[in-house]
């Protein structure tokens, strides 16, 4: 009998478009044999829908029409696990046996869905509610990754707009650096400033995105990222390589490649190969996460490893970083999301 999978998709945050893409693409490939998806869409408002239409609604977003949605909501007594559907004028349960989560940035990826899941007492595909906020704060991820014994930039954070502070942490650091909303993902917020005349707007973008605000050191070298596989027992993926013409790995060039290139596996040496994964597993590790990540990375010309960020629930379409990585080290897509969805249940 096949298990019922709450499958979430869109959500409340600037990066709703980047998961109808991972979100249809997941859909398309849970195995239906052993997973009967059960689509849940949330708008850009925040309101929660049953979606029983096409996944190709949902990856050109013309999934949240009248006669696909269904409102919905989650029950979060751990005795029913149940998805309300609200149909002329009662509520229908839904049965539930575990969730995946495919939502990117705020209202999502954060820790505040894992913790309703968590609540509920749902299975859940991917990190907990911990890791999930800490993985999208970058100032308390570098702060833990540093005490595992990882390398992490310079760097320091802004409560507030002030340009007396901001300045004082520019020569602290130095030029060239980043400035970076601390809780956003995408690159949403990002700017990459050579001169202290450019620090006021790159301030003004990044405080759309969040509240707090990071400086932070630029590193030399290239990005580089490890898929990471695993509750206890990990598999790893190969280190892939972002080779860029110019300026920094912005949205344009993730979902695009414009004029770049990634390299899969990254060229680099199978001792440096080893010790990427071996940083990666390091660092998943001290951030608690679980299920599935993303470790992303810098290598510096001199063969520093120094941490860039964790998405906790990276792109997940076939062409994504993260599949792509676990493809070269021999899993296919749909052998992924098998391995995730076991992970959820492991002790259900």
């Amino acid at each position: 009998m096949s298990l019922n999978v709450l499958v979430f998709f869109g959500g409340c945050s600037s990066e709703y478009s980047v998961s109808l893409k991972s979100a249809a693409s997941v859909l398309k490939h849970l195995d239906p044999v052993k997973y009967h998806s059960i689509p849940v869409g949330i708008s850009r408002q925040g309101d929660w829908f049953y979606y029983h239409g096409d996944p190709e609604r949902i990856e050109n977003d013309t999934w949240c029409q009248p006669e696909f949605c269904i409102p919905a909501a989650l029950s979060p007594s751990r005795s029913e696990h149940v998805l309300l559907l609200y149909q002329e004028g009662e509520a229908i349960k839904l049965s539930v046996d575990a969730a995946f989560p495919v939502l990117h940035g705020r209202n999502g990826e954060d820790g505040t869905l894992q913790g309703l899941l968590e609540l509920a007492g749902i299975p859940l595909a991917g990190c907990g509610t911990l890791s999930s906020a800490l993985c999208m704060d970058k100032d308390r991820a570098h702060r833990i990754a540093a005490s595992a014994g990882v390398e992490v930039p310079r760097s320091g954070v802004l409560s507030s707009f002030s340009m007396e502070e901001a300045n004082r942490l520019a020569d602290e650091i130095g030029l060239p650096l980043f400035v970076k909303p601390v809780r956003a993902g995408s690159s949403f917020g990002i700017s990459r400033i050579a001169e202290k005349t450019q620090l006021q707007e790159a301030l003004r973008e990044a405080f759309q995105y969040d509240h707090q605000v990071i400086l932070e050191e630029a590193i030399p070298g290239f990005e580089t990222g490890c898929a990471v596989l695993g509750n206890t027992d990990l598999i790893l993926g190969e280190a892939d390589e972002i080779e860029l013409s110019g300026g920094f790995f912005d949205f344009t060039e993730k979902y695009t490649l414009k004029t770049s290139s990634i390299h899969v596996p990254a060229r680099v040496s199978p001792e440096t190969a080893a010790r990427l994964k071996e940083t990666a597993a390091r660092i998943y590790r001290a951030l608690d996460c679980r299920g599935f990540a993303r470790v992303d990375m810098f290598l510096t010309p001199d063969g520093r490893i120094v941490f860039n960020e964790v998405n906790t629930i990276p792109g997940f379409t076939e062409h994504s970083r993260y599949p792509k990585m676990m493809e070269a080290a021999g899993y296919s897509f749909g052998e992924v999301l098998d391995k995730v969805m076991e992970l959820a249940l492991e002790g259900r």
